[in-house]
């Protein structure tokens, strides 16, 4: 009805996009991907919750597909840096994967704690020597230094692309 105030409370998250203005969505690469940038359009939204923000990523190809991200903000953060890092998810993702695949990090019993604690503990101090490991060798082979030790054929174990590094 026309002269009441909006409702209060707490509204759902596909609400609040659905409302937005479509002005409101600005067309962001959140990071490089396997083919090219990973465009979404984003949305940024405040829920009236203290020092939260609602993200909204929409799908270019599908815009029915949303997912959504709360931010805890202290100060304001430009969109584009929201969206950097709602984008890093990939490469945790990723990492998590090889150390699934090669290290075991999920092949363990949980009985106790503290063996469930040692066993992740160790496969996740392997994965970072291997991803180590195999980025010291691609900067010998870059450099073509000769290496000490016999040189292996592995890739950077934390990424699909081998690169090693800081993206």
């Amino acid at each position: 009805m026309p002269g009441l105030p909006p409702p209060t409370g707490p509204r759902r998250a596909d609400e609040l996009a659905a409302s937005a203005p479509q002005r409101g969505w600005q067309r962001l690469s959140c990071g490089p991907g396997s083919k090219g940038h990973r465009l979404y359009d984003w949305l940024l939204v405040d829920p009236g919750a203290d020092e939260h923000l609602l993200l909204v990523r929409r799908s270019i190809t599908k815009p029915s597909e949303l997912a959504y991200y709360i931010c805890h903000n202290r100060t304001p953060v430009p969109l584009a840096e929201l969206v950097r890092v709602a984008g890093s998810r990939w490469s945790v993702e990723e990492t998590f994967q090889f150390a699934k695949n090669d290290t075991g990090l999920d092949h363990y019993q949980v009985r106790r704690y503290d063996a469930w604690y040692r066993h992740i503990t160790l496969s996740l101090l392997a994965a970072a020597f291997l991803a180590v490991t195999a980025h010291t060798e691609q900067l010998h082979d870059q450099k073509g230094t000769p290496q000490a030790a016999p040189s292996s054929s592995f890739p950077c174990p934390a990424t699909k692309s081998g690169a090693c590094g800081p993206p």
